[in-house]
């Protein structure tokens, strides 16, 4: 009992072994394309996740209009990012002095969301590009091998391992693109709405300065 019991979970083990090894042997027949593709998947989805991470630690998404509108009005009950920033905001006597924490803000916060959306940009660009570099260099080399080889077995590997090495690249280039086209539409909307947001948060405290009648002359 205690052997047909241990069985099952052997087995698994050893299948996770096998397609681990299948896949490292996939991964190697690509060639130094692979290698670099590796590298821009790493970067684009390390970017994307820190992005991310940024984007959610603001909290402006998880906050509705009607209660964040409150605390512009009772600032000492603001909570999280959000009602630190509007305390802060709402303790300026001017709106010029507002209006320079907001430009400091655009300046600081977007504009570092902007430079990691371009990042992104350029490794989903890159990623098939490299594919298709890595579909020329199979390529050359099974025509090479049909060029100088005799026909034998020797030939038919390398031409073999010519194409193999053109149809993985590709293959990888897209998988990685594929899924970075959608990270980017969506992080890029992400900081969309939190440009919008700063925006219209900046408007709302502006008038709330103004009819409160605590604006500096």
């Amino acid at each position: 009992m205690t052997l047909l019991a241990s069985a099952p979970p052997a087995v698994a083990v050893g299948s996770d072994a096998n397609l681990l090894q299948e896949a490292v042997a996939i991964w190697l027949s690509g060639g130094w394309a692979m290698v670099a593709i590796a590298i821009v998947a790493l970067v684009m989805f390390g970017t994307a996740t820190h992005l991310w991470l940024r984007l959610r630690a603001k909290g402006f998404a998880s906050v509705p209009e009607r209660r964040w509108r409150t605390w512009v009005s009772r600032p000492q009950e603001g909570e999280g990012p959000i009602g630190g920033m509007i305390r802060f905001v709402t303790a300026s006597r001017s709106r010029a002095a507002m209006a320079h924490f907001f430009e400091q803000v655009n300046a600081t916060e977007v504009a570092s969301f902007s430079r990691d959306l371009k990042i992104l940009k350029v490794c989903v660009a890159a990623a098939p590009l490299l594919g298709l570099l890595g579909t020329v260099t199979g390529m050359l080399a099974t025509f090479g091998a049909l060029a100088t080889g005799g026909g034998g077995e020797k030939t038919m590997a390398a031409i073999a391992g010519g194409i193999s090495e053109a149809l993985i690249t590709t293959e990888t280039g897209l998988v990685i693109a594929l899924p970075g086209l959608f990270l980017q539409y969506r992080l890029g909307r992400g900081c969309e709405q939190y440009r919008a947001f700063l925006a219209h948060l900046e408007t709302v405290c502006s008038l709330h300065l103004h009819h409160s009648g605590r604006e500096a002359a």
